[in-house]
């Protein structure tokens, strides 16, 4: 087998251990900030409001009270728009019908 074979298996195995709670979450850490800038994230993609929470899932109006510093995006919503702002292409792609 080849090394890229074997890396796909091994990432495989650790994403079914993980997703069955079996993995050893010692060897896994994430950084989720504090605070996100979503108008900055929302920017960088050259979205409105409205075409940004269409996009994503996401209501206009929690978005606007976001970007206007009422609320703050609780700890997973910070991850998802990280992910949004790396990899948005990804997300739109993941979040697409069949």
């Amino acid at each position: 087998m080849s090394k890229i074979g074997a890396s796909i298996i091994r990432g495989f195995e650790e994403a079914i251990a993980f997703a069955e709670g079996t993995a050893d979450m010692s060897l896994y850490r994430v950084h989720i900030p504090a605070e996100i800038d979503v108008r900055a994230i929302r920017g960088r993609l050259g979205l409105t409001q409205q075409q940004f929470a269409v996009r994503f899932g996401f209501s206009v109006n929690t978005l606007r009270h976001w970007e206007q510093g009422r609320r703050v995006p609780e700890g997973p919503t910070r991850a998802y728009l990280m992910v949004i702002d790396r990899e948005p292409k990804a997300v739109e792609k993941a979040l697409r019908i069949a």
